[in-house]
């Protein structure tokens, strides 16, 4: 061979070999980053190609699929529905043609879609059959009466606000319901119509954004309800063994460092009230006292064993509690009763009460209990230990002025005939000085006749509109969770 066509030859090798390593790279290397570019449209297309599977609740779907109508992009031929779509939203979160997925409806799609990996045999047999390719199923641990009490409840209310019930044994949460909230129908398509809707729900154009899913993703001042981990903490370091024992909380009592008198709400009996009193009456300078005096590394200590200053997945993300370190004790004083900067999650606190409830054992928080296809388990959530905020002993006092809150405190309107139910209330301040309505907070578990524990709920009321004298967390939020709590009996039954 000459040497002009062996420098051809050589050349035309190279090009074979550039092109197959350019193609190499593009089916393996780059093959995920592609398939998930927001600009591949094919993506897109498969996804709305077939039907969704669906997601499941007490047996039922709560979601579905329609053919999508003429008008809008053409090419994608199903749409989601939603049934009950607003109250189901801060668990389904959207699938929309035009605006995406969130929530279960995203971190499932595969699932949902038929696309996941784990359905290889069954996508291979619709090859096989002709079949159109299904879905799989996203099984939920909510209760639909749970769930219903929960949103209802709200809604009358008429302000904003969440509530969370777990299952304190399992880590299962059975009730997730945000207030204000969105209907994802309303913009499941790519129509004029979708995107209309899309935008009146943005914050921009309603300030109380409903698409905020209050349950998981808002902190707010707990307020008293802090008070239980104040309690575990001083019960857990042996500051005090009893419920009955007599604290040292002198009246006034003024936070160290400052000249400022820690105030409790009237005239109630706090000077060195034991903490059943102190529980029953929300004394803030018993429990100011004794977080100052534990100090902020030990309060710290004992808030992170109850999941505080940690995102929690449900699968969905939680945004993390806080509660901070670095205070000095007059700032301990005020966030150990659930002020200065500690802020909690509605999820939070109902995984406080969970703990309490059972025992001394917090059990991590999860709302997806399977995923199917066709009936056939794919994927099973097993209940997780998170942590042990207390002793089972410790946990048993923290019951007993729980309960006593409920019996004889401020937390009578969460009573239910039959059961013991323990609880805590709170009315956080809120705003500058606070100068806007406090939130109003309650936290309560169920105990049963043969001590199980069915449920633990936290319900926290942004009410803007109501008489500023007329909010409590005894008299806007305990009812709330006593119907929740009702639900979740009567379903059982």
């Amino acid at each position: 061979m000459n040497k002009p066509l062996r420098r051809i030859a050589i050349f035309c090798g190279l090009l074979v070999l550039t092109l197959l390593l350019r193609d190499n790279w593009l089916q393996y290397l780059k093959a995920d980053s592609l398939k998930e570019d927001p600009k591949n449209r094919r993506v897109t297309i498969a996804r709305y190609a077939t039907p969704r599977g669906d997601i499941i609740v007490d047996g039922n779907p709560i979601t579905g699929s329609v053919e999508s109508s003429k008008t809008g992009l053409s090419d994608l031929k199903y749409k989601r529905t939603y049934k009950n779509g607003a109250m189901w939203a801060p668990v389904t979160g959207y699938a929309s043609q035009a605006f995406g997925a969130t929530q279960l409806e995203s971190i499932d799609d595969g699932i949902l879609t038929g696309n996941d990996d784990r359905l290889f045999f069954r996508k291979t047999l619709d090859m096989i059959t002709g079949k159109e390719q299904q879905g799989g199923n996203v099984v939920t641990t909510l209760n639909g009466a749970a769930q219903k009490a929960a949103f209802e409840g709200l809604k009358k209310q008429g302000g904003k606000g969440a509530v969370v019930a777990l299952e304190p044994s399992t880590g299962k949460i059975l009730a997730l319901a945000s207030y204000p909230s969105y209907d994802p129908s309303s913009f499941a398509g790519n129509s004029d119509d979708d995107a209309a809707a899309w935008k009146k729900l943005q914050k921009k154009y309603n300030p109380n954004d409903p698409m905020l899913n209050r349950a998981l993703r808002e902190t707010y001042p707990p307020g008293s309800t802090f008070k239980v981990v104040t309690a575990a903490a001083a019960l857990e370091n042996g500051k005090y063994t009893s419920a009955d024992q007599k604290t040292d909380s002198p009246l006034p009592w003024v936070m160290p460092g400052t000249t400022t008198q820690l105030k409790n709400e009237g005239n109630i009996p706090c000077k060195d009230a034991p903490m059943r009193v102190a529980l029953q009456y929300s004394c803030n300078t018993v429990f100011g006292k004794i977080g100052s005096d534990l100090g902020n590394d030990k309060m710290l200590e004992e808030a992170k064993k109850f999941g505080f200053d940690a995102e929690q997945f449900t699968p969905v993300r939680a945004t993390a509690s806080v509660f901070s370190d670095d205070m000095n004790q007059s700032q301990t004083a005020l966030s150990s009763i659930g002020q200065y900067n500690t802020a909690a999650t509605p999820l939070q606190m109902a995984m406080v009460a969970s703990a309490v409830a059972n025992d001394g054992k917090l059990m991590k928080p999860y709302m997806v209990d399977e995923l199917e296809s066709n009936l056939d388990p794919i994927a099973k959530t097993e209940p997780e230990e998170l942590s042990r905020p207390l002793s089972a002993e410790n946990a048993q006092i923290l019951q007993d002025m729980m309960e006593t809150v409920v019996e004889k405190g401020t937390g009578t309107n969460a009573k239910i005939d039959g059961v013991k139910v323990g609880g805590k209330t709170g009315t956080a301040q809120h705003g500058v000085e606070n100068s806007e309505n406090p939130y109003a907070w309650f936290i309560s578990y169920v105990k049963q006749s043969d001590g199980s524990s069915p449920v633990a709920v936290a319900v926290v009321v942004e009410d803007e509109s109501a008489n500023r004298d007329d909010i409590s967390g005894g008299g806007l939020a305990a009812p709330i969770a006593k119907n929740v709590m009702e639900a979740v009996i009567n379903s059982r039954k």
